[in-house]
């Protein structure tokens, strides 16, 4: 073992009293000559125990240990010597038995640039105020770096003994020097650190790296660690009350992991002679616990180059640059072979030829969605009471605004006999001009794009704050990262969760693009009068599909914000698009067959905005509070209620309105339970809408239940709690579309089916990324650590990356979906196609 030269002499201060006491055996001689250096306080007593601790043959591990009784004080002086690279540190460990907490025993540390000081019994403050007091404590000497001008330096060490104590105070004082104080690139080094005894280590980078990650580990959960990262300045705050004050820190149960960046010399601040750019302290400090001790292993590992930055932006711009790619190829098949309708994906209707055995045109005055008097009766009763201008005429200089559903008063007179018939087709509930039901739905469009900038402009304001204080403060609780894939670039902690999110936003972008497509040839179809665009297939209204396309764009804006720095406050960014999507699309299914009645864009918004208030309430009061709980679950049980009764009757089923006047009619509740006992108790008759009984019936089963499990169980996750309603509701409502429709003899075309398959086995594949669970901000940040893993893909992308990836590629299938599911009914008159 290499020599560490040390040398010491001792100061009689006031009244002095040292005796012997048992100590270590083989160092007898070297306590001795402590012992008579310090009663005698002669030269030759100071020269012979200097002596005796240099010549010791454990003077490489152990420097100096001094046992004995005293009161009052004295003074240790050391002699360090360190040589040029290495960095020495000296670690002070002090004991005593004496649990007197009015007398304790000080120790002061004088250094050439700090002082460090406590006391035993060292006395720490827990939750609750508790005290725990602790008899061992040993602290890391802050070490001086030893330079080629200055080899060898010398560090000269007081240390100050004293106490207050009108008795002896039995005490032990070892000096020891640290082995392995520098950590090295890829090697494991394991020590045991306590509250008493915090440890910190240095490391230094090297040539080839700029990056590392320090990965901390220990097989025991509790108790809970501090672990940070510092600059090369003394002090170095390592204790509990303290280790907040300077670098940055995470606590940690049984993980941590902590990324550092080697900073350009031109950006540190210059502190005296010396710039520290290339060294780091990292500190554990252990909090209070019975266990008092805690094992841990550090490894540091060097960081992704920057390479790898530009190789996985590459790869999240060609992935879904190539879905753009593929729409033009087939945008480009579908112009040259001219297709006809029901085959084309992107073009739409309006590509068909006039080769229907019918007129190519329909009369100046027919009603948009009207058919011919001689084809039925159904559709003569519908012609009669409207007369419009031509269908093909779409300017909205001549249309009023509407205030509810109709701007002819004399239609009323028929919706109630109309709507309410156990029959319905297409053709009864696609009467309205179609101007004016385009410019409503257009609404839809205008009205989010509102949203999304006085939602959107706030929500970024606030999380530049967030990682703004994340940045100044070193707290690395505040953001649930996943810190072991977390690559920061610039001012960003977790550059790649905000990259992967991309996706959202280039393919809401691509569905606008083949949604003005569609919306384009539909335009000239009316132009031209196609008899297929006029009088047969669904009507053809884009608002919603717009409104779906900037709401899938906004998710990935939001979902980017919520990932700067994601916590338990703003995770209601990431889902609030979430509720606007999934509301969207049961509005769009619902718009495919009832394009008159559906609910308007100021309705809807006002409905979503509801939901968004229940979601921050339940962020705030959603804990623990069951009040909340309850009020909640009445709304949701009697909205879906009120929501069955609308569907089921076509929005006839008004309340408070009587027939003749406008006055309050009571007698409604009464009537109902007359209905109820009549027909479901007295007779038992069939329901007059058996399918809309089945489906309402079940989803208010479904809605039920949710209601059920959230009074019973209280999620933490109220936000998540939300959507599973959102989604569930739509899965329901699409399954019953979908099984409708091959009820009703329809066909799903190769191009619908391609897309609901691709749908179906991308959404399986992005929830199970999505429960990998990486992190989760329902447990403290150091329990959410105990989740994190490496990256999956690239070396740059984690497993919620991934679920991001995949999961719009997901919804842009879906939407696809929604846009195809009726492209073989362009050829099926309107009145020949049933409404479910």
């Amino acid at each position: 073992m290499s020599s560490f030269p040390v040398t010491a002499n001792t100061k009689k201060q006031e009244q002095e009293l040292v005796q012997p006491s048992p100590c270590v055996s083989e160092l007898h001689q070297c306590v001795l000559a402590w012992l008579l250096g310090a009663a005698a306080g002669t030269k030759e007593a100071t020269e012979l125990s200097s002596r005796a601790a240099v010549v010791t043959p454990f003077r490489c591990s152990l420097c100096v240990l001094l046992c004995g009784a005293m009161f009052l004080s004295f003074v240790l002086a050391l002699h360090v010597y360190a040589l040029f690279p290495q960095v020495d540190a000296v670690r002070v460990y002090v004991n005593s038995s004496s649990e007197n907490l009015q007398y304790p025993v000080l120790f002061v540390v004088r250094q050439q640039k700090g002082v460090l000081s406590w006391q035993v019994p060292l006395i720490f403050r827990g939750l609750y105020q508790r005290t725990y007091n602790y008899q061992e404590v040993s602290r890391t000497l802050c070490p001086s770096e030893p330079t080629p001008e200055t080899s060898p330096s010398e560090q000269i060490i007081f240390v100050d003994v004293a106490s207050m104590a009108p008795f002896n105070i039995a005490y032990e004082l070892l000096v020891t020097r640290l082995e392995n104080f520098q950590l090295e690139t890829n090697k494991a080094f394991n020590f045991t650190a306590s509250p008493s005894q915090p440890q910190y280590f240095l490391y230094k980078f090297p040539q080839d790296v700029d990056s590392v990650i320090i990965n901390v580990v220990s097989d025991a959960a509790y108790p809970c660690s501090v672990v940070s990262v510092q600059d090369i300045v003394c002090p170095v705050y390592d204790l509990d009350h303290n280790v907040e004050f300077n670098g940055v820190y995470q606590s940690m149960t049984k993980q941590a992991a902590i990324t550092v960046q080697q900073l350009k010399p031109d950006l540190w601040p210059v502190g005296g002679e010396r710039l520290c750019v290339s060294w780091i302290f990292w500190n554990v400090n252990r909090t209070w616990n019975l266990q008092r001790t805690k094992n841990l292993q550090v490894t540091i590992v060097p960081s992704i180059k920057k390479s790898v930055y530009v190789q996985a932006m590459f790869f999240s711009f060609l992935s879904f640059l190539s879905f753009y790619l593929g729409s033009v190829v087939v945008a480009f098949v579908l112009s040259v072979s001219n297709c006809p309708s029901w085959v084309c994906f992107i073009a739409g209707s309006g590509m068909m030829t006039s080769s229907h055995p019918i007129s190519a045109s329909t009369p100046e005055g027919s009603s948009y969605g009207a058919i011919d008097e001689s084809s039925s009766s159904g559709a003569r009763q519908l012609s009669s009471p409207e007369r419009r201008a031509p269908a093909g005429s779409d300017t909205d200089s001549s249309v009023e605004e509407e205030s509810d559903f109709d701007t002819m008063p004399e239609i009323e007179s028929d919706k109630n006999i109309i709507r309410t018939k156990v029959f319905l087709y297409l053709s009864d509930l696609s009467r309205k001009d179609r101007r004016i039901v385009s410019k409503k739905y257009k609404i839809y469009f205008w009205n989010i794009i509102t949203i999304a900038v006085f939602y959107a402009l706030p929500v970024i304001q606030l999380v530049i704050t967030y990682q703004t204080v994340v940045n100044v403060t070193g707290n690395q609780d505040i953001c649930y990262y996943n810190f072991l894939c977390a690559h920061p670039l610039g001012v960003l902690s977790a550059f790649n969760n905000i990259l992967s999110n991309v996706g959202h936003m280039m393919l809401g972008f691509l569905f606008l693009l083949i949604v003005l497509r569609r919306d384009i040839l539909h335009r000239r179809a009316m132009e031209m009068k196609d008899i297929y665009t006029l009088d047969y297939g669904i009507p053809k209204h884009f608002g919603l599909f717009y409104a779906m396309g900037i709401a899938l764009m906004m998710e990935g804006v939001l979902s980017a914000c919520y990932h700067v720095c994601p916590n338990y406050s703003n995770f209601q960014f990431d889902t609030s698009f979430m509720y606007m999507i999934a509301g969207l699309c049961m509005l769009k299914l619902y718009q495919t067959r009832h394009p008159d009645i559906n609910a308007s864009a100021y309705s809807a918004y006002a409905s979503f905005a509801v939901v968004i208030s229940l979601a921050v309430l339940g962020v705030v009061f959603g804990k623990n509070d069951m009040w909340f709980w309850v009020i909640f679950s009445l709304i949701h049980i009697l909205g879906s209620l009120a929501l069955s009764t609308q569907i089921y009757y076509m929005g006839r089923f008004k309340i408070g309105e009587h027939e003749s006047a406008d006055t309050l009619d009571m007698g409604i509740f009464r009537r109902a339970v007359m209905v109820l006992y009549t027909d479901c108790i007295q007779q038992c008759s069939r329901p007059m809408y058996m399918d809309r009984m089945v489906l309402l019936i079940v989803g208010n089963l479904v809605n039920w239940s949710f209601a059920i499990f959230g009074l019973v169980y209280r999620p933490r996750d109220f936000a998540s709690y939300i959507l599973g309603i959102f989604i569930c509701n739509l899965l329901l409502y699409l399954a019953f579309y979908i099984i409708m429709k091959l009820r009703s003899s329809e066909k799903l075309l190769p191009i619908p089916m391609f897309c609901i398959v691709a749908t179906a086995v991308v959404w399986a594949a992005a929830l199970y990324f999505f429960f990998q669970t990486l992190s989760s901000w329902e447990e403290t940040p150091a329990e959410s650590r105990e989740k994190n893993r490496p990256c999956i893909l690239l070396g740059f992308f984690d497993d919620h990356d991934v679920w991001h990836f995949l999961s719009a590629a997901a919804l842009f299938f879906s939407f696809l979906v929604l846009l195809t599911l009726d492209d073989d009914l362009d050829t099926v008159r309107r009145d020949k196609i049933p409404v479910f």
